[in-house]
């Protein structure tokens, strides 16, 4: 049985700033707004100077049956990985 995977829009987009100094790892935390973690960035630079930073964006995705079968060549397993 096929499978396709999608954005679930009800699940919301949480995000995420991560500074990248050596040793440092100060992190905004998950919020709901790209804004408040995009702020958190700019005060974390005021007070250190650290001007380097991961950011990550997590979403929700559902996954639900299809009618044909996948002719995908590199089908996603449960794993995760690859077929």
């Amino acid at each position: 049985m096929a499978h396709t995977i999608r954005h679930a829009p009800e699940g919301g987009i949480t995000y995420e700033v991560i500074c990248a100094a050596y040793r440092c790892g100060a992190e905004s935390g998950p919020q709901d707004e790209q804004e408040a973690a995009q702020d958190w960035a700019l005060r974390h630079t005021g007070r250190t100077g650290h001007d380097l930073f991961r950011r990550v964006f997590t979403d929700h995705a559902r996954v639900t049956r299809t009618a044909e079968p996948s002719h995908d060549p590199n089908p996603v397993g449960r794993d995760g990985g690859g077929g």
